[in-house]
């Protein structure tokens, strides 16, 4: 598979079905987002943690997909281990800027330690410059806030895009209410295909769910791989091939895959909101 510039890709129809489920022999991989895919979006990042049902169901995924299922997130790696208590798991955090893979080895992209204490003053000026804007030092970049200030996002972007020339090396990433300066040059896209690349992923089917723009790239990666693009909510436009309504839909969903994965199910088979799957 190749990296797609999610810019330029065509969109599919915004009507999206539900995804499918697999037969009990299904080589899948399995690759989730975490904020507003498996969990609600909270006001403060840091107060964000998984509840048993959720943590067992996933680790339960884990052992069905013999390991084939990793968290892609904006987070850091070890703030997904504390969410899910999951050290294990292969992962890719900051946007792939840190990966772990299965068998446990880790590839970091690392920022000079200057440059990332002038981004953070810099962030720290900008957020100051708007009530209701928090920033997060993420060693690798840092992350503007404003779920608490929504309105405050587009003047926010405005005046970041207008402090990047400052920052080279470090490139814009828009979310959900919030908004990242990263290292250039890597995004979750990148991260899926360096995992698939290695064991157990390789040469299996690649779903990925997520829901925000960061998703795109993976979404495009995934679509070009013929896999199961899957985005959560209704942000339009999306490159996404199929939907679920939310985190609840999400787990609902996941509740389901393990049962087909443990079970069988047949190739046509009902899932939530009245539709029909067909396999892939």
């Amino acid at each position: 598979m190749s990296t797609a510039n999610p810019a330029t890709a065509n969109a599919p129809p915004a009507a999206l079905p539900p995804p499918p489920l697999p037969t009990a022999d299904a080589r899948w991989a399995l690759f989730l987002d975490v904020d507003g895919t498996l969990l609600d979006f909270v006001d403060d990042p840091l107060a964000v943690s998984a509840g048993a049902p959720l943590r067992e169901l996933l680790h339960a995924l884990h052992r069905a997909l013999d390991g084939a299922m990793a968290l892609v997130s904006g987070r850091g790696v070890a703030d997904l281990d504390r969410i899910f208590g999951a050290s294990h798991w292969a992962a890719a955090g900051l946007h792939g800027l840190q990966l772990r893979r299965a068998d446990g080895s880790v590839r970091e992209i690392a920022t000079d330690p200057a440059q990332q204490a002038q981004l953070c003053r810099a962030a720290q000026a900008l957020a100051a410059r708007f009530e209701g804007v928090t920033w997060e030092d993420k060693h690798n970049g840092v992350a503007l806030h404003c779920r608490r200030a929504p309105a405050q996002f587009a003047p926010l972007q405005a005046a970041a895009i207008a402090l990047l020339p400052q920052l080279p090396g470090y490139e814009l990433q828009p979310g959900n209410l919030v908004l990242e300066f990263k290292p250039a040059g890597m995004d979750k896209g990148k991260a899926l295909l360096e995992l698939l690349d290695s064991e157990p992923f390789r040469g299996r089917l690649p779903i990925y769910l997520g829901d925000d723009l960061t998703d795109e790239h993976a979404f495009a990666s995934i679509n070009e791989g013929h896999g199961i693009s899957v985005r959560v909510g209704n942000r339009e436009p999306t490159h996404a091939r199929f939907t679920l309504s939310g985190p609840a839909a999400t787990q609902a969903w996941l509740d389901r895959v393990l049962d087909a994965l443990m079970q069988g199910t047949p190739a046509h088979a009902p899932i939530p909101g009245g539709h029909t799957a067909r396999q892939p």
